[in-house]
């Protein structure tokens, strides 16, 4: 990990995070450098104080050299200045190279704060990062978690990777660690991963929620409980991730909320009509509430998106209206 100024909420108590995801980077391809160019005008424009790349940051099957196609994917980041951190998705290390050479790369790029994590985790990737306070730099003002949230589930299963139990067990260790030293209060925190959790699912069929949703949801088809030991460590206000690009939507979920970044690659699949961008997430400081908004392509700032009923409540609510007097009492 690079030397960097240690990470802090600004003199007015906000602390601004960019979240870059599925960028799919090939081979300098001109959608390639659409990309770079759009990850450029949004730093200009938002000016954050860190950057989390939430995975796909390479398609890395379909790289002539995926460690090249990694340095150039964050190049626009890396030579910002701006410190910046990620996790992997399942495409990144699918071939032709795996997650610790990746990892060991990122560590010698410029602004680069991510790490390894601890070995005994599974997957490669799985740290949280400190942001001090405004007046106190030392002061454990909020953290984020970041986790690998794997690939492919086994064979029998299908479908995508869940995060592990002894991902899990290392976040409750790590939460409680934080809470001690803050004498016995959570620290608020964040979450960002690749994969969303199966409880994104919840959110779009059964509660208001803001955005797009144009594919489904891509999560694993066993839950293995990480948004549960959220809820219960009662620190992690917001969770972010990626993986299905024609999704944007967040919410809030038992008191959690619920995000999709916008799919910033340009060699990533999407839909006509649905441009490229990025999730910024503002967190405050003290009671770790934030604001999200959403920066695209061409300068657009998208900071009201569209309202989502419930699904399965205006079915019932059809239903209901299609259904005899003598039933419905």
């Amino acid at each position: 990990m690079n030397p960097l100024r240690p990470l802090h909420f600004r003199k007015n108590g906000t602390f601004r995070i960019v979240q870059f995801t599925d960028i799919h980077w090939q081979n300098d391809d001109p959608a390639d450098w659409l990309s770079r160019d759009l990850m450029q005008e949004i730093l200009n424009a938002e000016a954050p104080d860190l950057v989390v790349f939430t995975g796909d940051i390479i398609h890395s099957e379909l790289c002539d050299n995926p460690a090249a196609a990694f340095a150039h994917a964050v190049s626009a980041v890396s030579e910002s200045g701006t410190p910046w951190a990620f996790v992997f998705g399942n495409h990144d290390a699918e071939e032709g190279i795996t997650r610790e050479a990746l990892m060991t790369l990122s560590g010698r790029l410029p602004g680069c704060i991510a790490q390894r994590g601890p070995s005994e985790c599974s997957g490669v990737g799985n740290y949280s990062i400190i942001i001090g306070g405004s007046e106190d730099c030392a002061r454990t003002a909020a953290v984020l978690y970041l986790f690998d949230s794997g690939s492919k589930a086994p064979q029998d299963i299908g479908g995508a990777a869940w995060i592990e139990q002894d991902q899990i067990q290392w976040y409750r260790q790590q939460s409680l660690r934080y809470r001690t030293s803050k004498n016995g209060g959570a620290v608020p925190s964040l979450a960002f991963f690749h994969i969303p959790l199966p409880e994104y699912n919840d959110l779009w069929d059964f509660h208001t929620c803001y955005g797009t949703n144009l594919e489904g949801v891509g999560s694993p088809r066993i839950n293995s409980g990480l948004f549960h030991a959220f809820w219960e460590s009662g620190d992690v206000k917001g969770v972010f991730a990626g993986h299905d690009h024609l999704n944007d939507y967040w919410g809030y979920l038992h008191g959690i909320s619920l995000c999709y970044g916008r799919t910033t690659g340009f060699n990533a699949y999407g839909r006509d009509g649905l441009a490229r961008g990025a999730r910024v997430i503002e967190l405050r400081e003290g009671d770790g509430e934030f604001a999200t908004w959403l920066r695209l392509e061409g300068g657009v700032l998208v900071k009201e998106q569209p309202l989502h009923s419930p699904l399965y409540s205006d079915l019932a609510l059809q239903l209901k209206k299609r259904l005899p007097s003598s039933i419905t009492r």
